[in-house]
């Protein structure tokens, strides 16, 4: 008994400490959302302050004061571009990657895992490799700095995910069901529609949040490719890096706010993506 005791509290004690490593950075920048650059650059730091909402109005009223004056800032049309451009990019990419998906784990056709390999290997490739290109290739057929431009190259981010995330769901599900379905005279799309994807549907839900969040998270085809009326909150957060000095506080408030949408969004499909991550992992 002494023991098990022991072990368990050498197990919670570790616990704890892998927790405190891993958060102990979101911690520290959630207090410097509430700090001016004085307090944040003082040496040593110290963990006692006059707390400030002044960076989170900074951001939202759009106005940043700075030791040269003030500043103009469009993070909230930032933020709104984020969600539009993922919401967008990933409902293009399901809408294609899952009958995508369903092809691939149901029907074997001439050079279909080569097809499905070349479009995983667009993940592999880093995005500088392509920028350039796509570059000269959006100002010619007038893509460049618009919202369906950014929309079609995050499909480069989102679809491949999507597609072999959803193929592996669609392999566990017994094709058998949907053979008994088709006896009755339906045809397989019918029967994709009405068996195959209601029952990956965790999986489906599990992949769609973690493209958002490849998505959200995407940085450098939004720097290259638009300007400030349609990059994301990452790229907007550049502008509080200034001539005059960086704006700690304000970009520790701009993180903070960042991440709120997909820590809700996250919250409120936990259901789906639980179920989806563990879809397939107990096979009799």
């Amino acid at each position: 008994m002494n023991k098990g005791l022991l072990r368990r509290a050498i197990r919670g004690v570790l616990l704890l400490v892998v927790v405190f490593f891993f958060l102990f950075p979101m911690f520290w920048v959630l207090l410097m959302s509430f700090q001016t650059n004085q307090d944040i650059l003082r040496t040593p730091p110290s963990l006692t302050f006059t707390p400030t909402i002044s960076n989170y109005v900074a951001l939202i009223s759009g106005e940043i004061q700075t030791s040269v004056g003030t500043l103009p800032v469009y993070y909230m049309k930032n933020l709104w571009n984020s969600a539009f451009l993922s919401a967008c990019a990933v409902a293009l990419s399901l809408a294609l990657g899952v009958p995508a998906a369903y092809a691939f784990a149901r029907f074997k056709f001439r050079l279909g895992e080569d097809i499905a390999f070349t479009l995983l290997s667009f993940r592999f490739a880093p995005p500088i490799l392509v920028l350039l290109p796509l570059q000269l290739y959006f100002q010619d057929i007038g893509l460049y700095d618009t919202y369906l431009g950014l929309v079609w190259v995050y499909q480069l981010i989102t679809l491949p995910l999507i597609l072999w995330i959803v193929r592996g769901y669609f392999e566990d599900i017994s094709p058998d069901i949907e053979h008994a379905y088709r006896l009755d005279g339906h045809s397989w799309f019918k029967s994709m529609w009405k068996i195959a994807i209601p029952l990956a549907r965790p999986g489906i839900a599990a992949a769609g949040l973690l493209a958002f969040i490849f998505a959200w998270n995407s940085f450098i085809f939004a720097l290259v490719l638009g300007s400030s009326d349609v990059q994301p909150v990452t790229v907007g957060s550049l502008a509080f890096m200034t001539a005059s000095g960086i704006q700690y506080g304000t970009i520790a408030a701009s993180l903070v706010l960042s991440v709120i949408p997909t820590l809700v969004l996250a919250l409120y499909t936990q259901r789906y993506l639980v179920e989806g991550l563990s879809l397939g992992a107990v096979k009799g």
